[in-house]
């Protein structure tokens, strides 16, 4: 596959691996309303300077891109971000990796694309960076676990900013008047779905995001990573063929009938729209979209939702149903501006103030900030987190979700039996994977 069309297919899954964030979608933000004065000492250049950073606009994000663009204009240097949608940063990050020289200089990137990138030299390694400024910067309290996750093969090529796990969204007062615990597994989010409808309360208590076009390889992945798997191995071999696949898709299966029937056409907004209105008494999806449910003005429900850490697929399961989706900042090989400067930028927006600041809309990377004190969610974060499996490292695991997308959905829905279904994305995900 030709370098272009190759990113284009890998930032293209990220969309897909990574739809579900907080404020994906929605320029929401403008301005630097939400940043934080830090300290941001470079060396600027003799000349006026722009510096362009390409990252779309949330409620998690914004309180990072804002500190690095308020606290970091300074003198003849000008630091600019335009707001836009994150299917815009997709197609824009496409565009300004693809040629010699690119139209920004900072790049918010995710874990889920960083092998893709690295193997094209699209970002520049941040080692010798780092081990300049970690200490100045304090960026050695930034997750070990979150720095791997935007490496690949021993290289560092984003400096984290805020990550994102599955959390379990409840109705605490439908649990309580039934008895109910909080779910700490697919049986147990069954067994009280069929009481909620027993009683009466409502036809599908359960909400998923199972977008057919996106969401679904992220559950199914994450019901794969649950028992200790994924799409592929870490030498990149296939094993939807295996049988953790097989448990995992028919682990989704039995959660389906107590899903709406449409439960395929929603995304994550829509899922927290069934939380919203009542529709739904438990959800799991990614933290971001957490802090949006304990709000009043979105719903008059909002004091009776609940959080819990994600549930395993079976009680046996070495692993939580979650994934990691870890954001953070790189720098494109094709900028023409000084390294040392971009990465001070970096660094100052994922300083101690500017993380402590995003608490609760963000999940920021470093250690030990959330708290069931500062996040109304926090608690059942860490337990998602501590419980979640660690992320395989492929260049080929984007591509070899695209493709096995389309298959995924006609065995979700009902138009294709299981084994066939893992025949087709073995077979599928062996011509991408190579």
């Amino acid at each position: 596959m030709p370098t272009e069309k190759r990113t284009f297919a890998l930032i293209a899954a990220a969309v897909a691996g990574a739809l579900a964030l907080t404020g994906c979608g929605a320029g929401s933000r403008v301005g630097n309303e939400n940043g934080t004065s830090v300290t941001c000492d470079y060396e600027a250049p003799s000349e006026k300077t722009t510096v362009n950073v390409l990252a779309y606009n949330s409620s998690a994000i914004d309180p990072f891109t804002d500190t690095m663009v308020s606290s970091c204009t300074k003198g003849d240097v000008t630091v600019k971000h335009d707001p836009i949608d994150f299917g815009g940063q997709v197609t824009k990050t496409t565009a300004t990796l693809a040629g010699d020289t690119g139209t920004y200089d900072i790049v918010e990137t995710y874990g889920f694309v960083i092998p893709g990138l690295a193997e094209e030299e699209k970002l520049v390694p941040l080692d010798d960076l780092y081990a300049k400024y970690a200490s100045d910067a304090g960026l050695d309290a930034i997750s070990e676990s979150m720095r791997q996750g935007m490496s690949y093969e021993g290289k560092l090529y984003a400096l984290p900013m805020q990550a994102q796990m599955f959390v379990t969204a409840y109705r605490s007062d439908v649990f309580e008047q039934l008895g109910l615990d909080a779910p700490t597994t697919f049986p147990e989010m069954v067994a009280a779905a069929e009481a909620i409808k027993a009683a009466g309360i409502m036809e599908h208590p359960i909400a998923l995001p199972w977008l057919a076009t996106s969401d679904i390889t992220t559950s199914f992945e994450a019901a794969m990573n649950s028992l200790g798997a994924d799409f592929v191995d870490a030498d990149g071999n296939v094993t939807l063929d295996g049988p953790q696949a097989r448990q995992a898709l028919e682990a989704l299966l039995a959660l389906k009938p107590y899903t709406d029937p449409q439960v395929t056409t929603f995304d994550q907004p829509k899922v927290q729209q069934q939380m919203y209105n009542g529709t739904a008494a438990m959800a799991v999806m990614f933290s971001g979209r957490m802090n949006d449910l304990t709000l009043p003005t979105n719903s008059d429900l909002a004091e009776n939702f609940a959080f819990a850490g994600a549930p395993k697929v079976s009680a046996d399961a070495p692993y939580s149903y979650s994934r990691l989706s870890i954001d953070g900042w790189s720098i494109p090989h094709n900028t023409k501006l000084d390294h040392d400067m971009l990465f001070t930028m970096m660094a100052s927006a994922v300083g101690e103030d500017a993380s402590k600041a995003s608490i609760p809309a963000a999940y920021p990377a470093r250690e030990g900030l959330v708290t069931a004190s500062n996040s109304p969610y926090g608690e059942a974060a860490n337990a998602s987190i501590a419980s979640t499996m660690p992320p395989v490292v492929s260049p080929v695991l984007a591509d070899v979700s695209n493709e096995i997308r389309p298959v995924l959905a006609q065995v979700l829905t009902g138009q294709l039996p299981v084994a066939d279904g893992l025949a087709q994305m073995q077979a599928a995900a062996e011509k991408v994977a190579g």
